[in-house]
């Protein structure tokens, strides 16, 4: 039973004495106690019960309860156009929408777990509720008291879980996408800037971890620009197919229960209310069932994930010794890296970047799987596969500031290793090949290696090339980028001219 008592009220402003208060709420399977403080209703509180899976709550997602408030804002804007819904309910509904999306306090009322049964029906009817209740309130009512307003006839009019899940999915993603986005902007340019300051850093550039042939180490920096711009590019690309919803599909895509004209009028709202340009689907059907641009999106994320942690690796192999190793940049150091060994400082922003990655991967199979289970008109799996890449954006977003901030932006280049190892190694013998052929130069690779000499000492030794040109052909500078060979008019000198751009 609700009480609807003064006494009642002025209690309930204590949040102490309110918790301890409860109020009756009733469904199809029976009566149950709320507390009277809280504002979601016996739909939730079943699927509390119901759902103790990750203890990661649909109100861990701010912009999927932005996007859930926004669809039932657009939803009661059109169903008043229509004259589906008194205008004070509907003023009610707005009402309650903006408080909501004002006071963060709201956010610890979706409580339901983000993984859920029902193909996300206890996550609309936990926003239903709290809506409801927060509109009551306003009206002068009591929480429960939905002979007034209604979470499902008059909160969720004309609506479906089955069109305000996926919408309210895919808006939040188109949310969520802006931040990443920003950081991995952010990421490639913090490489640009190191690929600038290491530009004339000569190194040995490796391939299958064996010394290739010379570069620099702005050269290297430079294609992680390169990779991170390219993903910035696809993930723009790909969110897009979130902008196309299938809001008025109600139950199946058929739009049973709702006017002709309310997907237009709530899709026209919501795009209004959310200031993202948002369309009807062409096939409300299709679009209900079909996961096919959340599989690409999730890939897309993957491949993100991947590159970044072949990035990560590359550079704990780079910074790895300090003397045993590699040795060719320095890592900020960020932490102690040992509780036993003393002075250890190990590569943690990269080591934790790998992790994030891996998890990422991981998402975007359980995204594939969801996918594929979809059944007929409906895919029941939704709750997961927005939980998947909701996470996989937000623990990607995370990463890549913490790798820009606290790692590639304080990377310092040691250039005498660079330089060392470059002039050691028997890589620079690729460069003779033109002039000695593959056989002659082979063997002096390996005579080299054998008996722990220069490449260039060899050759002098053997007298195979003059002085002036075979340092011409050994000068590191020479081989960091396309030459064109220039032969002299007698045809007995050659020369090497580099087409830099």
């Amino acid at each position: 039973m609700t009480t609807k008592n003064s006494k009642l009220d002025n209690v309930a402003s204590s949040s102490d004495a309110a918790a301890t208060l409860k109020r009756i709420e009733h469904d199809l399977l029976g009566s149950a106690e709320i507390p009277a403080n809280v504002y979601w209703g016996i739909h939730t509180l079943r699927a509390m019960e119901n759902f103790p899976i990750t203890g990661i709550t649909v109100g861990h997602f701010p912009e999927l309860v932005k996007s859930l408030v926004f669809v039932k804002q657009a939803a009661a804007r059109a169903n008043r156009r229509l004259g589906l819904l008194d205008a004070a309910k509907a003023n009610a509904i707005e009402w309650a929408c903006e408080l909501i999306l004002s006071e963060d306090r709201f956010r610890g009322q979706f409580v339901v777990d983000a993984v859920q049964g029902g193909a996300g029906t206890s996550t609309n009817m936990n926003a239903n509720e709290v809506i409801a209740n927060v509109a009551l309130e306003k009206m002068g009512c009591l929480k429960g008291q939905y002979s007034s307003l209604h979470p499902n006839d008059d909160v969720n009019k004309s609506q479906s879980t089955n069109d305000v899940y996926p919408t309210a999915l895919r808006l939040a993603i188109i949310l969520t996408s802006d931040p990443l986005i920003s950081a991995l902007d952010d990421l490639s340019f913090a490489f640009k800037a190191k690929a600038v300051e290491f530009s004339d850093v000569l190194k040995l550039g490796r391939t299958q971890l064996q010394d290739a042939v010379p570069m620099t180490l702005g050269q290297e920096f430079d294609a992680y620009f390169a990779t991170i711009k390219e993903d910035v590019t696809r993930l723009r690309e790909t969110v897009s197919l979130f902008r196309e919803v299938n809001l008025g599909a109600t139950a199946i895509g058929t739009g049973i229960n709702s006017d002709a004209r309310y997907a237009a009028l709530a899709t026209e709202e919501l795009a209004r209310l959310s200031k993202q340009p948002l369309s009807p689907a062409a096939n409300l059907m299709e679009a209900t069932s079909d996961m096919g641009a959340f599989v690409l999106y999730s890939g897309v994320l993957k491949r993100v994930a991947v590159k970044l942690s072949k990035i990560a690796n590359d550079l704990r192999l780079l910074s790895s010794g300090p003397r045993g190793g590699l040795g060719e940049i320095r890592l900020p150091p960020m932490q102690a890296g040992s509780s036993i060994m003393p002075g250890k400082v190990n590569p943690v922003i990269p080591e934790v970047v790998n992790q994030v990655a891996y998890l990422v991967i991981g998402y975007d199979l359980t995204v594939t799987f969801c996918a594929e289970a979809g059944q007929l008109q409906l895919n029941a799996f939704e709750p997961t596969i927005g939980y998947s890449v909701l996470s996989a954006i937000k623990q990607l977003t995370a990463a890549v500031t913490t790798f820009t901030t606290r790692c590639v932006s304080g990377i310092e280049a040691d250039r005498d290793r660079c330089r060392a190892l470059l002039d050691d190694s028997t890589a620079l013998v690729t460069a003779l090949g033109p002039a000695l052929g593959y056989e002659t130069s082979s063997r002096i690779a390996k005579r080299a290696l054998a008996q722990g000499r220069r490449v260039a000492d060899i050759v002098r030794e053997e007298g195979l090339l003059s002085e002036e040109r075979l340092e011409t052909l050994l000068t590191a500078e020479t081989m960091i980028a396309p030459l064109r060979l220039l032969q002299s008019p007698n045809a007995a000198e050659w020369s090497v001219e580099k087409t830099i751009a």
